[in-house]
């Protein structure tokens, strides 16, 4: 019993220790801290006659409560299909995106944030047009897209630095071959240091 005893004071006597050691150390993270890394992005897939898979992942770094900054890839597959009145596959068209860039945010207050990122994509596209006959005619073409997003979202921690994010954003360069064309990005991510 003496031994269980002093088993569980010394314990509690440890955690007091650390307790009063994270409460009163300030200076233990001057420099890089990795407390402070966002790790995180966004998984999107829509399968059907329009299919879209999206894996977007970033990393960034949280500066101080209010600003934070970092990397982002860009990467997507996407297929299209037209058919005419009676059912016939008009036009297929199949397009890989790959790219990326650096993004920034501000956080007036602690779960809103103000987006800004620019980026660059590579397309490679591949269009079928079918005839009525039956004959096919394929076209590749190959380009690389520059954009801008701008936009705002709300994150919500969902327990300790785990958190998910929802954001609206706008291509405001609006490239004619731009994959976001004139709508309104929505995004769904979750991650590591919101």
């Amino acid at each position: 019993m003496k031994r269980l005893l002093m088993g569980i004071l010394f314990l509690m006597t440890t955690q007091v220790v650390v307790a009063q050691y994270y409460k009163t150390d300030t200076s233990a993270h001057r420099g890089f801290d990795r407390s402070r890394l966002i790790l995180g992005g966004s998984l999107g897939m829509v399968f059907g006659d329009y299919t879209n898979v999206d894996v977007s992942p970033l990393v960034g770094y949280r500066f101080n409560d209010y600003i934070a900054a970092g990397v982002n890839v860009n990467a997507q597959y996407g297929q299209y299909k037209s058919y005419d009145y009676y059912g016939n596959t008009l036009t297929r068209d199949k397009y890989t995106i790959f790219g990326g860039g650096i993004w920034g945010r501000v956080y007036p207050v602690p779960m809103l944030f103000v987006h800004i990122q620019p980026e660059y994509n590579a397309i490679t596209q591949k269009s079928t047009y079918y005839d009525s006959n039956g004959a096919k005619q394929n076209l590749s073409t190959n380009y690389g897209v520059p954009s801008l997003l701008i936009g705002a979202g709300y994150t919500q921690s969902v327990g300790g630095r785990v958190g998910i994010g929802f954001s609206l954003m706008y291509d405001v360069i609006q490239d004619n071959r731009s994959p976001y064309r004139s709508n309104l990005i929505y995004r769904v991510g979750a991650g590591i240091g919101f």
